[in-house]
């Protein structure tokens, strides 16, 4: 069953992992759903394979340990999970379309980002927050002389 599987889609919630294994052709393999600490297991005995994933929060770093055990690690924008998703919105589901959108040709791929880009981002993001609240701190004076 592992030497056939290519493609392996993982959404995460709070506390859950969804696991969705293709093949090249889209037949799907693997299905799991598992807790945090068990995901982390699974991935190790695993050979190299390719795994999506959603941009999101904690992608990079799952992304960083993923590429760590050899595997080729895919981020995709959320706009391109979408139209692979069959039906409601839910873990599993999300998890089959990401498996699905990775066997698609024309992908939109979000690069892993490393540690120190990440900081710099979060610098970047923390001084565009002061400035807006300086900004609104600055002209809310303005604007009640105005009335």
């Amino acid at each position: 069953m592992k030497q056939k599987l290519s493609v392996l889609g993982i959404d995460m919630a709070k506390h859950v992992l969804h696991l969705v294994g293709m093949e090249a052709h889209g037949t799907m393999w693997v299905r799991h759903r598992l807790d945090r600490a068990q995901g982390m297991a699974f991935r190790m005995p695993l050979p190299p394979t390719r795994m999506g994933r959603e941009a999101g929060g904690g992608a990079d770093d799952w992304g960083r340990g993923l590429r760590e055990h050899g595997h080729e690690v895919m981020r995709m924008a959320p706009p391109v999970v979408t139209p692979s998703r069959k039906a409601h919105k839910n873990e599993l589901r999300d998890a089959e379309a990401i498996a699905e959108a990775m066997t698609r040709p024309p992908l939109r791929l979000v690069p892993v980002q490393s540690v120190a880009q990440q900081a710099l981002q979060a610098l970047q993001r923390v001084r565009e927050r002061l400035m807006n609240a300086r900004t609104a701190l600055l002209n809310e004076p303005r604007g009640r002389l105005h009335a």
